[in-house]
């Protein structure tokens, strides 16, 4: 593409001159920056023509993975590593006075996801286009995303996320594309050659239009491509508001997880959703029926991935295609709707498995209501011919009961596929959550443990780590991440330990003074870097993580002969703008880190950051340098985590339960080489099942309990009366939904032993090397070569 700098320092200048109008001397850091990622889209177009010609020619099957999130992350200096030319890119702007990474500044971080769901959607478009697959995403181009996180007086405020205010350089807007998507009206119904046939009238149509952004695979000419659909005001509409008809359709895809607490809320979300299924299946098939004519061999040549229950309205939307608009009989089409649409669980939480009311749903969506109480009558009057009399199994089935519309079950009942995203997730569902599905469909549910791609989580967020590795071992390890545990043979070197050692202390270095720019906190960086990033959320037991440490600046105050090594504690985290609890939890992690951090009898040992803002930008920048990885959710409620793999990846060392992928972690890397720590998931099944666990008996019998729950509300921190009142009462009144109490002891002692083995610096080197040759195995691209090769059927074309 750009053989030296000297050639790609021409076309930039030429370039920069042809878009902008100006010379390079008056340009700007942004204009610079358009002008490259402009140039890298443009220089990858034929690839990407040639490899959506080439799909079309070979007939390969493609598989759309449908998803309301993607948190891709920031683009440019990743697609110049994955084309091959950031030296020669590098090279031509440092002639020009241009610093690369100070120009990445001026990329925003898309706003198209929140958390491990979305950047688990990021990781298999990369895996996907790097090994050459026939793989695209399907989401929702959101205009805000779903907010800046701003921390005021400890509190956290949220702003819009204006990450499209100067624009998008990534992608292209297909207005020929737009398809119209109905909402609201009628359904008439009428006999035409001998069938009953259905017709949506008097909807309130709004135009979905496509934006395409391209998916650069690694050192391949596979460009695979994510559509963005937008809503905008249909021109078709006769609206006899029209101010409001706009604002209403503007707001579909303004902003990510709109706040259903009320009737509003969730029409605007059931929209949201209804507005990436249609559109997408719309733009699919379209492309389908050019290329094959007739759909009856559909299933053949597409997959369609439903990730999450966001989408689930695929099921009866694709059969409301066959059927309305394609003339099939219900049989034929569900035959091909079954056989094309998979389905990816990730949760054990009952109350995050989507349900809609009936008055809702019915009247937004009246034909695709018709078809899901249709599926439901058939599956219900299955199960009845197999179960005669058996009530309650039938009912706790149905995709329609107690006046809901239940999203898992018509995503199980539509789908050919159903897996969990960890081993113990999957059994967990299996045995638990999902059991009479999986009584009834024993062959549809799987396992398929998530992964993150090296190439962003490592090549690119740790180059000098990736250095080493290559010199060591060759770079083999960049196409297969197995090679990784050839790494294994150095562990009695100590010149490579050394080097480990120097590396995680310059990256260190390097949040240190990001953490003093922003924070305004000078850290030490010779101390522990015990790093919990990732969304605010109970289960997560951030409120584990901070009480403990409000524990040990208790013990440093009453004793002055207590020892440890100096620890430094790093939070990021959003919460949900709705969710109180979890706001009051990061009000209280900023409350302790205001207290501990400016008293000087401790804030020598001790110091306690919150990192605003916690997005993939700032991530790749964390995982490199931390030493100690929280992952200690309560054990049966995390599904997986993906952050334990980045972390584990860069050389940290994971505390954490047995829960979710820490449980492979484990088999991996040993119990030697993790911190584990608390219930197991079977033991906290069972109290959920049985009871037994009473948290005033915890706080009663254990001073260090009593003494930091009572400093919640007694006065302990200024100016905070009443304020962590709802903490104190779901740890006291409520009995502790998540165990925090139970597993503290096993929490405290399993941190004196951390820190006790930080202290051996060459044990800590080869356990930090034992985990990142063993992190291989959580590359994404081995999850979607299980994806391919046994749910989507796929195979690879690629050219290396």
């Amino acid at each position: 593409m750009f053989a030296n700098g000297e050639e790609f320092k021409a076309a930039f200048l030429k370039k920069l001159e042809m878009m902008h109008g100006i010379s390079f001397s008056e340009s700007t850091k942004r204009e610079q920056f358009q002008t490259l990622g402009t140039m890298v889209r443009e220089c990858v177009s034929s690839d990407w023509i040639k490899t959506n010609e080439q799909y079309r020619t070979l007939r390969q099957k493609q598989v759309y993975y449908l998803s309301i999130e993607f948190l891709l992350g920031r683009l440019l200096r990743q697609n110049l590593m994955n084309l091959g030319i950031e030296d020669a890119v590098r090279n031509g702007l440092d002639s020009l006075g241009i610093d690369l990474d100070e120009l990445e500044e001026n990329e925003a971080d898309a706003g198209l996801g929140n958390g491990g769901l979305g950047r688990l959607a990021a990781c298999f478009l990369d895996s996907l286009a790097s090994q050459g697959m026939p793989g695209h995403g399907c989401g929702i181009r959101y205009k805000y995303g779903l907010f800046e996180q701003k921390i005021i007086e400890g509190y956290q405020v949220e702003l819009p996320e204006q990450w499209l205010r100067h624009g998008h350089v990534w992608e292209v807007r297909k207005a020929d594309a737009s398809v119209q998507i109905p909402y609201w009206g009628r359904v008439e119904s009428y006999w035409e050659n001998g069938r009953l046939v259905f017709r949506h009238l008097d909807a309130e149509t709004v135009t979905a239009v496509p934006y395409d952004m391209p998916v650069i695979g690694y050192h391949t000419d596979t460009v695979n491509t994510l559509r963005l659909w937008t809503a905008e005001p249909s021109r078709y509409m006769d609206s006899g508001d029209v101010l409001k008809y706009k604002k209403e359709t503007e707001m579909i895809s303004e902003f990510l997880y709109p706040d259903d607490t009320h009737d509003e809320g969730k029409i605007l979300r059931l929209k949201q959703q209804y507005l990436l299924v249609a559109a997408s299946l719309k733009s699919i098939l379209a492309s389908y029926k050019k290329q094959n004519g007739s759909l009856l061999d559909l299933h053949n040549h597409v997959a369609i991935h439903i990730n999450d229950t966001h989408p689930a309205l695929a099921v009866p939307e694709l059969m409301r295609v066959l059927m309305d608009e394609e003339g099939l009989g219900w049989d034929e089409a569900w035959h091909i709707t079954w056989h094309t649409l998979s389905y990816t669980n990730h949760t054990t939480l009952s109350e995050a498995l989507e349900r809609w009311p009936v008055h809702i749903f019915q009247p937004l969506l009246p034909r695709v209501y018709m078809i899901v109480k249709e599926i439901n009558e058939r599956f219900c009057h299955s199960l009845w011919e197999k179960y005669p009399g058996d009530w309650k199994r039938i009912e706790s089935m149905s995709v329609i009961a107690q006046e809901e519309v239940r999203m898992a079950p018509l995503a199980i009942i539509g789908s050919h596929s159903v897996n969990g995203v960890a081993k113990l997730h999957t059994e967990i569902l299996k045995e638990r959550e999902m059991r009479l599905f999986s009584q009834e469909f024993p062959d549809r549910f799987n396992n398929k443990t998530n992964g993150i791609t090296h190439r962003r989580w490592l090549l690119k967020a740790n180059p000098s780590l990736s250095s080493l590795v290559s010199e060591s071992i060759g770079e083999d390890w960049i196409e297969d991440t197995k090679e990784l545990e050839r790494l294994l043979k150095f562990k009695e070197d100590n010149g490579f330990l050394e080097e480990l050692s120097r590396i995680k202390a310059v990256n260190k270095e390097r949040l240190a003074k990001r953490i003093l720019e922003k924070n305004g906190i000078a850290v030490d960086t010779h101390s522990i870097f015990d790093v919990q990033v990732k969304r605010l959320h109970a289960y997560k037991r951030q409120l584990l993580n901070i009480l403990h440490i409000m524990y040990l600046y208790n013990r440093m105050k009453e004793d002055s002969g207590f020892e440890f090594f100096p620890l430094t504690f790093i939070f990021g985290a959003k919460a949900s703008p709705g969710y109180y609890f979890a706001k009051k939890v990061i009000k209280l992690i900023n409350t302790v880190a205001e207290k501990v951090n400016t008293d000087p009898q401790v804030n020598d040992r001790l110091k306690v950051v919150f990192l605003e803002n916690y997005r993939v930008s700032l991530a790749e920048e964390i995982f490199p340098a931390s030493d100690v990885s929280e992952q200690i959710s309560t054990a049966s409620k995390e599904a997986s985590g993906t952050g334990n793999m980045k972390f584990m990846m860069n050389g940290a060392l994971t505390v954490g339960t047995l829960d979710g992928a820490n449980v492979e972690i484990t088999e991996l890397v040993g119990r030697e080489n993790i911190f584990l720590f608390g219930l197991t998931a079977e033991e906290v099944m069972e109290y959920q099942k049985n009871g037994g666990y009473y948290s005033h008996e915890y706080y009663h019998h254990d001073k260090r309990i009593r003494q930091v729950t009572d400093q919640l509300i007694n006065g302990f921190f200024p100016d905070t009366e009443n304020e962590f009142t709802a903490i104190y009462d779901s740890l006291l009144s409520h009995n502790d939904q998540y165990f925090v109490y139970r597993d503290f002891a096993s929490y405290a002692d399993t941190h004196e032993r951390i820190g006790k083995c930080y202290s051996d610096k060459e044990s800590w080197r080869q356990m930090s090397l034992f985990n990142i040759a063993k992190s291989g195995y959580f590359s994404s691209d081995r999850t979607i070569k299980e994806y391919a090769g046994q749910i989507w059927n796929i195979s690879s074309h690629a050219k290396k």
